[in-house]
């Protein structure tokens, strides 16, 4: 009896996971995890854009055969610029925790789940020069962070 319990743990474990990290309907992964309703269209902040001389750089959000994660990873962006996040694949969001971006001031406020392939995320880059983490909340344990370095305005 000991074993089929563990068996049926184990399956209903690995549903979950599959749930949460891509696999299964999107509509019951939803509201599974309590994710808040995404639109087609851009996150509620909607399309930023650069001040004069600045850049829109994007970062794709994949979940595919080799994991979850942000590409590009680390890069360097300048103040007025506009973080583009653009989902590729999966369900992912952008958050920069300010426990991992310790006296950081004018962080953006975590994304929602992106969940339709094409929806985008923008970030205005307000903040001061320095180096800042950022995350996929759901994916964070599995390696879905990265590093911007922000520098002054050329």
């Amino acid at each position: 009896m000991m074993k089929r319990n563990i068996v049926v743990l184990a399956v209903l474990g690995g549903a979950a996971f599959a749930l949460a990290c891509g696999g299964g309907d999107k509509s019951q992964m939803a509201d599974t995890m309590q994710m808040p309703a995404a639109s087609a269209a851009a996150t509620p902040a909607g399309p930023q854009t650069p001040d004069a001389g600045g850049k829109i750089d994007s970062v794709a959000m994949y979940t595919d055969a080799t994991g979850n994660y942000f590409k590009p990873k680390n890069f360097t962006v300048h103040q007025g610029d506009v973080i583009r996040f653009v989902l590729a694949s999966g369900v992912h969001n952008a958050s920069f925790p300010a426990d991992s971006n310790p006296g950081a001031k004018g962080l953006p406020a975590a994304s929602e789940y992106l969940q339709i392939p094409g929806q985008t995320y923008d970030v205005k880059v307000t903040f001061a020069p320095g180096s800042y983490y950022y995350q996929c909340d759901a994916h964070a344990l599995l390696g879905m962070v990265g590093r911007i370095q922000v520098e002054a305005k050329p």
